[in-house]
């Protein structure tokens, strides 16, 4: 006797796994988002000698600036209400040091793509955990 065809449901992972899944790659570019943004609120000496070499000025209060700006934009990517604005926006924000890191010649693969690699992480754990946008792909 032959077994049934497989149809995309059954080969496809579970909705609760997906949000899970999704949940944690979310977790892990929330994470190092808090992370980022709390040593520019402290203003670190290794954050101020960083920015300086990026082109940035190298004082408290622009990195202080900075990092409100991340941690207000994190904050929209964790609630689910607005996941979506804070990906939208965590996007162009990474677009930024994308361009600040090109602009001055960083390693391609290691600084450059960061942002890039971390933006795509963050959609992917947007996709997975939030099936209304999961449904705006399928159809």
């Amino acid at each position: 006797m032959a077994s049934a065809p497989a149809t995309l449901e059954s080969t496809t992972a579970s909705p609760k796994t997906a949000q899970r899944t999704g949940w944690v790659l979310s977790g892990i570019v929330i994470a190092f988002l808090v992370m980022d943004s709390t040593m520019k609120l402290l203003a670190l000496p290794v954050v101020t000698q960083a920015s300086a070499e990026l082109g940035w000025p190298d004082d408290s209060g622009t990195a202080r600036l900075l990092g409100a700006l991340l941690l207000s934009i994190t904050v929209l990517y964790a609630v689910r209400r607005t996941s979506i604005l804070g990906a939208i926006l965590l996007t162009g924000y990474l677009g930024g040091a994308v361009a600040t890191h090109a602009r001055i010649g960083s390693p391609l693969l290691t600084h450059t793509l960061f942002g890039v690699y971390l933006g795509v992480l963050a959609w992917a754990g947007l996709y997975l955990r939030n099936p209304k946008l999961r449904d705006l792909f399928a159809n």
